[in-house]
């Protein structure tokens, strides 16, 4: 990053400062702000983070995370604090429309803005970048950044369990998207203390019952097969949300099962929602869903994890998914 030095004089004395990240926040965009918030603060920073929507309940054990504020509940309140700050972080997007209402807010503010970020392609609105496309997650490259300051001394606890969460959320476990900074910055933040077993444990046991009843009714009844294209879809009916009162976080992962039968190489998992059907996308090796989510499903992401949403029906996307498959994958 060109412009470290100058991001270090800055975080040499206190500011008002805000960190964002994206609507919808998954474990990579609340484990590296919350990593960030932490480092932050041993500057006697005064630290603001806000979400715009509400975070899966599965992250609550992270320190702090309940001291953020919401923009879907308080959207005054985080007006008044991107007003206010003079540094503000916009972490794990790199546009501002995965911020939604917040956008104008940001685009407007006269805080110097910084973005830390791994996909492809971001916009020109902030002051420093610092976006790596080939890291594994945000949280890596906010322990680069750390470590670039020169302040790696200050790694706690704390800030190595929200990092540790990013890591491991983003790479399904060190599963995909990894590269050997992956595995240094996870070495380095269980020399500071993470207890890498009990963070595991957290996100990874403490499913509801409904969610593993979810789960049987995606694999039993939700699921269809496209063999000659070694292609899985799962979907959900709004029906479904209401049998099931499906909530933030209840989908999560769900989409990885298709990829678990052998020779499937490309799973869609397409959720009905009130007014919009979404997408999450995941693909194995060369199988670009970063190309297929922007081409025709309004979306974006990596190479093989991405999403996307239409204004259709439910029955004309996954029609739609159907037909651009011959796109990306070969027949068998």
């Amino acid at each position: 990053m060109n412009d470290i030095e100058e991001i270090k004089a800055l975080l040499d004395y206190p500011h008002n400062t805000v960190i964002i990240t994206h609507r919808n926040p998954d474990g990579d965009a609340i484990g590296s702000s919350l990593g960030l918030k932490h480092f932050l603060e041993t500057f006697n920073h005064n630290v603001k983070l806000i979400l715009p929507s509400e975070y899966p309940p599965v992250f609550r054990f992270l320190k702090k995370v309940d001291d953020s504020i919401v923009f879907d509940l308080v959207p005054d309140v985080c007006e008044e604090a991107i007003k206010n700050a003079s540094l503000i972080f916009c972490l794990d997007f790199n546009s501002l429309d995965r911020i939604t209402k917040i956008a104008p807010f940001i685009s407007e503010a006269k805080g110097k803005k910084c973005l830390i970020d791994h996909h492809l392609d971001p916009e020109p609105f902030a002051d420093f970048v610092f976006s790596d496309p080939t890291a594994s997650s945000t949280a890596e490259l906010v322990y680069q950044f750390i470590a670039d300051t020169g302040y790696e001394n200050k790694l706690t606890v704390d800030m190595g369990e929200a990092l540790f969460v990013g890591l491991i959320t983003d790479t399904g476990s060190f599963k995909y998207s990894t590269n050997p900074r992956t595995y240094a910055t996870a070495a380095k933040l269980k020399e500071v203390g993470v207890d890498d077993y009990y963070i595991q444990d957290k996100i990874f046991n403490s499913m509801q019952k409904k969610q593993l009843e979810l789960l049987g009714h995606c694999l039993a009844n939700r699921m269809e097969i496209i063999p000659e294209f070694n292609a899985g879809i799962i979907y959900l009916t709004k029906q479904d949300y209401a049998d099931f009162e499906i909530s933030r976080g209840d989908t999560e992962g769900i989409v990885n099962h298709i990829l678990m039968i052998e020779g499937i190489n490309i799973a869609a998992f397409i959720t009905e929602q009130p007014t919009i059907v979404k997408l999450s996308l995941r693909s194995k090796g060369d199988i670009s869903v970063q190309e297929m989510a922007r081409n025709h499903f309004n979306g974006g992401g990596h190479k093989n994890a991405s999403g996307g949403a239409a204004y259709a029906k439910l029955e004309d996307v996954i029609d739609r998914f159907k037909k651009v498959l011959p796109k990306y994958v070969k027949h068998v």
